[in-house]
């Protein structure tokens, strides 16, 4: 009996018209605007990863991934993987800094990798 009463009222709520309809956004995974990230970090400074991580979100980027690697670099290199090279000066900018480079690899899925050598510093006001 209950079912069938659930059945009814979501009839009636849908059958009255008066849902509003939900926004959609659409956001392409071709969309210049859009710069999908991992950031690695290379040092044995703890907190690296989340603390750039912080800061490119605060700057509009998209980071789907961050971690540490086992290959060490002395600079902070960013990698294009997918698209223009923009992406990656757009990731330096609100980084502070890095190379960029353009490295394409189609099995990597996001647009920047970021590896953070020993010179990238956060910013004062960052938390871990």
């Amino acid at each position: 009996m209950r079912r069938l009463a659930f059945a009814l009222t979501a009839g009636v709520a849908c059958a009255s018209g008066k849902s509003s309809p939900v926004p959609r956004q659409s956001v392409s995974a071709t969309d210049p605007a859009r710069v999908q990230v991992e950031v690695l970090n290379t040092t044995s400074r703890p907190g690296l990863a989340r603390a750039a991580t912080r800061q490119l979100r605060d700057a509009g980027v998209d980071v789907i991934y961050f971690g540490g690697s086992d290959t060490p670099v002395d600079s902070t290199v960013i990698l294009v993987r997918r698209g223009a090279v923009d992406r990656g000066k757009r990731v330096a900018k609100a980084l502070g800094g890095g190379r960029v480079e353009l490295r394409p690899d189609s099995l990597r899925r996001v647009d920047v990798s970021v590896l953070l050598g020993k010179d990238w510093k956060p910013p004062p006001t960052a938390r871990p």
